[in-house]
């Protein structure tokens, strides 16, 4: 078990937004367990409670509690892709049915904020080249999804 999860808070959609997860990941992804509410716990009794689930190797609970909290983009995954066609296939799995924002940013539609980066970003902005590190910043902030080429030629 990994010594650190993050527990991911949903109204009643944990076990269907686990599943989406899982399907959009794939690889070394899969649902490992689920939990269902008890007679002595303040959930409906035999209603799922907990979902575990593995992300590309990252472990995760989803939790059904309520309709009290929701996702704000204070916290969001980042993914690191290889190359445009990742961050492309994640992008329209990810965005379907949510919401596109600025630099690479994105709710889906469960609410939960990721932030879809090409690995190429990071080498972009890093380096003794602070003018190209400079107009690489000025193009990605003018972009939705993120899209290598246009970086690379910035």
């Amino acid at each position: 078990m990994q010594k650190i999860r993050p527990c991911l808070w949903f109204d009643n959609q944990a076990e269907e937004a686990a599943g989406h997860y899982v399907s959009v990941f794939g690889g070394d992804s899969r649902i490992v367990d689920i939990a269902h509410y008890t007679e002595a716990s303040p959930g409906v009794t035999g209603s799922v409670m907990t979902v575990e689930f593995v992300l590309a190797g990252q472990e995760y609970i989803a939790l059904n509690g309520g309709p009290e909290f929701s996702f704000t983009e204070a916290v969001s995954l980042s993914v690191d892709c290889a190359d445009q066609a990742e961050v492309d296939r994640l992008w329209d799995a990810l965005s379907e049915g949510g919401e596109e924002s600025m630099c690479g940013w994105l709710k889906d539609k469960y609410g939960l904020s990721w932030q879809i980066v090409p690995r190429v970003l990071g080498e972009l902005l890093g380096g003794p080249d602070r003018a190209r590190a400079e107009r690489v910043m000025t193009a990605m902030l003018g972009m939705r999804k993120l899209d290598v080429q246009a970086l690379r030629d910035a």
